[in-house]
């Protein structure tokens, strides 16, 4: 019987793997996958790149910004008088009224000049964000240089005792040695291009009402402090000053962008400052919701609008070649 059994058994036995065939058929599979997913996968790995790489640019421009609303330039200006001090008060000990007046007065014209300079600068900040408000413009930086002239001028002649014309050559000096330091506040340039019959005033004042709207979304933004909607608000609030510009460059895009200007940024601004006027308890799960989507679909339509103006101007250019092209055969000289 044993010896009977032991074919059954023997045949009852598997055979071994086949593991070369097994590799290739994981193999295969592998491939398939990897030829299906490694392509969407990569794409949401460059997605992921390029969003934290705008991350971080707008961080960057944050800081450059907030370090910008600090001036730390003018800080040498308040340094500047600290010698005046102790000389007052030992014009003032010994009895010497015309020193002391003006060592005195000389030192608030040095603060009055440090003071009109930090101002200046921060108004050159402000004005570096604005391109078509020019309203408040006021010379601050200048009014500030000719001020710190003007006390060094006082110091040489009553602190110093210079005889005039040498004291008036000392505060020409200390001007021109602001002006090559801080220089002077920037001068007023066309932002519209003037293509001649287009009206350039009025697209000027539409560009600073517009400009205007978006600064009150950006302030409205600020007071949100929501990081997922202040990354998506910052994004509009990039897109609607490149269409702007766009605009500012080609002013017959304002016919095109005209939606854009007077119902689409009204429209932002009411919702952006209603959202941001709303207290933080007020702000239930369902308003939030509504308002993400809501700047969600802003920002869609205000891409579509920068892409469709930079599509005309393509457009635009290739009449233009074609036009310079059949003038060129009309004349021979193609």
């Amino acid at each position: 019987m044993a010896g009977a059994t032991c074919p059954l058994i023997m045949g009852k036995q598997s055979h071994p793997p086949d593991w070369s065939q097994l590799f290739k058929s994981l193999l295969s599979e592998g491939t398939k996958l990897a030829a299906r997913w490694l392509p969407k996968g990569a794409d949401g790995l460059e997605k992921q790149i390029r969003l934290r790489t705008e991350e971080l640019q707008e961080f960057q421009q944050r800081r450059k910004k907030a370090a910008a609303l600090r001036p730390r330039k003018s800080r040498l200006l308040w340094l500047l008088p600290l010698p005046l001090i102790p000389a007052t008060a030992i014009a003032l000990a010994i009895g010497d009224f015309a020193a002391f007046a003006g060592n005195a007065s000389a030192y608030g014209l040095f603060l009055a000049g440090a003071m009109l300079t930090h101002i200046g600068f921060k108004q050159e900040v402000s004005l570096g964000q604005q391109k078509f408000l020019t309203t408040g413009r006021r010379p601050y930086k200048t009014v500030g240089g000719l001020t710190i002239a003007l006390a060094t001028a006082l110091t040489a002649w009553a602190g110093a005792g210079h005889s005039i014309p040498i004291a008036l050559a000392f505060g020409g000096g200390a001007f021109g040695a602001f002006v090559l330091l801080y220089g002077l506040d920037p001068r007023l340039q066309q932002v519209v291009a003037d293509k001649g019959d287009t009206n350039t005033q009025r697209v000027t004042l539409a560009l600073q009402e517009a400009e205007q709207k978006i600064l009150t979304i950006e302030e409205a933004a600020s007071r949100i402090n929501q990081p997922e909607l202040d990354k998506r608000l910052t994004r509009i609030i990039v897109l609607a000053r490149k269409i702007l510009v766009e605009i500012a460059r080609d002013p017959d895009d304002m016919r095109r962008a005209r939606k854009f200007l007077s119902t689409y940024l009204d429209g932002t601004q009411r919702v952006v400052t209603g959202y941001a006027d709303t207290p933080v308890t007020n702000r239930v799960q369902t308003i939030e919701d509504n308002f993400s989507r809501v700047l969600v679909t802003i920002e869609e339509v205000f891409g579509q609008q920068y892409q469709r103006l930079l599509e005309n101007d393509l457009r635009d250019l290739d009449v233009n070649m074609e036009v310079l092209e059949s003038q060129l055969k009309r004349e021979g000289l193609n």
